[in-house]
């Protein structure tokens, strides 16, 4: 709704950015049924991926998976997109495995765009947002530079790397929020003027080839899989044919020319004060960790079927563009490759997260949520994750619901944001599985089983969506039931099957169940040894019940105590502890407890444990008095109740 005099839009939920954080908060949002709008400094710019056009990997494919399980949009853009998949670490337990796509980056780009367009109530505005309007801790709305007000009772900050941020190459830099752009130059003043902190990060990107002037021969060839890969739970797998990625390496040659002109790289130069992204880190920036080590792979990787350009990951500098071509030369297989645009670092402010809320809410302005690089994470997958949850809970914060929020035991998103809010970052944040302490449950091929059910509820998930989960989860049962019903017989026909597969024969009768739990047995093995009616019914397994199936067996006892753990630690994660709660009070307590518990508030004792600086007998001395004061607060009502029925009596 609009008010010409006072040129004033409403809407519940208002999305600054349009990047992939900000994508998936405002679908979210909209889809939701909030009156959402989307302000982007460049609507043609929408969904951008400025770094490698490429979506997944270890620990970030299971972002990505959840994502989809929940109803965002990122894994069901990629399968309209990608040029090639394929699945990581096939070689390791299912734990670590996780599909990896190769995007076209602008047909990303229009699919996206076309997903936001297509959903009702919501609005795409190109603006700059230059301004909150918060009054009594509250957001109100937000102000563009040309004069429009957007009122709103949620607001998303997904602003990227564009807040005060500037571009370095060599010794040059200028204000932008990337190549080409124009930053956020007011915005930051007005966080910072509502009580919010900014801190300053860096990242980078290497410079693009023209994929004509490359010399295969000398790379080793990197091809996709043939298996019918996919992000989405819902979608049929693509089939399309995928561009070969290739694999060279940097050489001493190629270290020389970086080692003598490292006085020019802004890291030494100083041009760069903010801290970059430890597991990304550039060419210079390498030799300098480990000046020992002889050389560095080089992935080359198509951006899209449309241009020649490459990316070459694993060259990510921001040296001067002369040097740049030298480096590349210097390369095998790259010593004639054009250079197309040159790597460069961007400098940007951001909020450290620990003043956020596990629902993305800042704790100094109600209403004010805020998602991907401005929380200090890096990559599209965890800028996804958090813009799909700050619009959730943008959402319900419209509607007055309390928030949604997801557990580490529950997804690598609840870990994310965990990691985030409770720890807080000194660099660039970025998912791996070993962040996660319950990685075996939460697998990239069980992630709608998990999560499904949770974007059912919120909406986001259809009946039939819902339906076809349910309805795979019922087959794995049946099927499960009836590997523990069946038997594997002993004998001189099984023993040679089992032998040759190298494990030894059956001593006796055993459930199949059991039989499939030893590493040698696959489950189409596993029909060879059986025979009539129950080889027909195993044979009859679509290939996703399998899957589970050979997991279950394989993983029982893992998969167990990692359930029982779970349970063990449920009451003392979920307990909740007052916003109000005074831990200066409490004796026991070490000053460093008392302050950093008094600074970030955590929302329950699960979250109090993994503060840095919080010890085990910090939480037990917590744990006592949050008994006292529920206990007291329990007498309280009870007296309350008491007194009102004595009362009610009495009249």
């Amino acid at each position: 709704m609009r008010t010409k005099a006072r040129q004033e839009w409403s809407y519940d939920v208002v999305v600054v950015g349009g990047g992939h954080a900000g994508c998936e908060a405002a679908l979210a949002s909209a889809r939701m049924g909030c009156r959402t709008a989307v302000v982007a400094l460049h609507l043609d710019n929408i969904a951008l991926m400025p770094c490698n056009p490429a979506i997944g990997g270890v620990g970030k494919g299971q972002l990505t998976r959840e994502v989809d399980a929940l109803g965002g949009e990122q894994g069901r853009n990629t399968d309209r997109s990608f040029i090639q998949i394929k699945m990581l670490n096939t070689s390791k337990g299912p734990a670590v495995q996780a599909l990896r796509a190769q995007a076209d980056k602008r047909l990303y780009e229009d699919w996206m765009k076309v997903a936001l367009s297509r959903t009702p109530s919501l609005e795409l505005v190109q603006g700059e947002a230059v301004a909150l309007d918060v009054s009594r801790e509250t957001i109100n709305g937000v102000t563009l530079a040309d004069g429009r007000h957007l009122r709103c009772r949620s607001l998303v900050l997904a602003t990227g790397t564009f807040l005060r941020a500037k571009v370095v190459i060599g010794d040059r830099s200028y204000a932008a929020g990337r190549v080409g752009e124009l930053p956020a130059q007011r915005l930051s003043t007005s966080l910072l003027a509502a009580g919010l902190e900014l801190e300053r990060f860096q990242s980078a990107t290497p410079p693009r080839i023209d994929g004509a002037t490359i010399d295969p021969s000398r790379m080793l060839l990197q091809e996709g899989d043939t298996a019918p890969w996919s992000f989405s739970h819902w979608q049929i797998p693509p089939t399309r044919r995928q561009l070969p990625c290739y694999l060279t390496h940097t050489t001493p040659a190629t270290h020389e020319v970086v080692s003598n002109h490292l006085h020019l790289s802004p890291l030494k130069s100083g041009s760069v004060s903010g801290k970059g992204p430890r597991y990304c880190p550039s060419i210079d920036r390498k030799l300098i960790n480990f000046p020992d080590k002889q050389r560095h792979p080089v992935f080359v990787e198509p951006e899209g079927v449309t241009t020649r350009e490459m990316y070459l990951q694993g060259l990510t500098t921001s040296l001067p563009v002369f040097v740049q071509e030298m480096i590349i030369h210097a390369t095998p297989g790259l010593e004639r490759a054009r250079l197309v645009r040159p790597g460069y670092a961007v400098e940007y402010d951001y909020l450290p997260p620990q003043q956020l809320t596990l629902g993305l809410q800042s704790k100094a302005v109600n209403g004010l949520f805020s998602a991907g690089q401005i929380n200090g994470t890096s990559g599209y997958e965890e800028a996804a994750a958090q813009g799909l949850m700050a619009g959730i809970n943008a959402a319900l914060h419209a509607r007055n619901e309390p928030p949604f929020v997801l557990r580490r035991d529950q997804a690598y998103i609840g870990v994310l944001i965990d990691d985030l809010v409770t720890k807080g970052v000194d660099e660039p944040y970025r998912m791996f599985t070993s962040r996660a302490e319950y990685r075996l449950l939460l697998r990239h091929d069980n992630a709608a089983e998990r999560l499904s059910h949770l974007g059912h509820a919120l909406g986001l998930i259809s009946d039939g969506q819902l339906a076809a989960v349910e309805e795979k989860q019922r087959k794995i049962a049946e099927y499960t039931e009836l590997l523990d019903s069946m038997m594997v017989r002993s004998g001189q026909v099984n023993a040679e099957v089992l032998e040759a597969l190298g494990t030894p024969p059956l001593e006796e009768s055993q459930p199949a169940a059991k039989v499939l739990r030893r590493p040698q047995i696959s489950f189409a093995d596993l029909i060879e040894l059986v025979s009539g009616v129950d080889r027909d019914r195993l044979a009859s397994a679509p290939p996703e019940v399998i899957e589970q199936l050979e997991i279950q067996a394989r993983y029982d006892g893992y998969i167990r105590r990692q359930t029982a753990e779970i349970r063990r630690h449920e009451a003392t994660e979920t307990l909740m502890i007052p916003a109000e709660f005074d831990y200066w009070s409490l004796e026991g307590l070490t000053f460093e407890a008392k302050d950093k518990l008094a600074r970030i508030r955590p929302d329950t004792l699960g979250q109090a444990s993994r503060i840095p600086g919080v010890s085990p007998a910090d939480i037990s001395v917590l744990l006592i008095h949050l008994h006292r004061s529920l206990a007291a607060r329990a007498a309280m009502s009870s007296s309350s109740e008491g007194q009102d029925l004595r009362q009610a009596q009495c009249t």
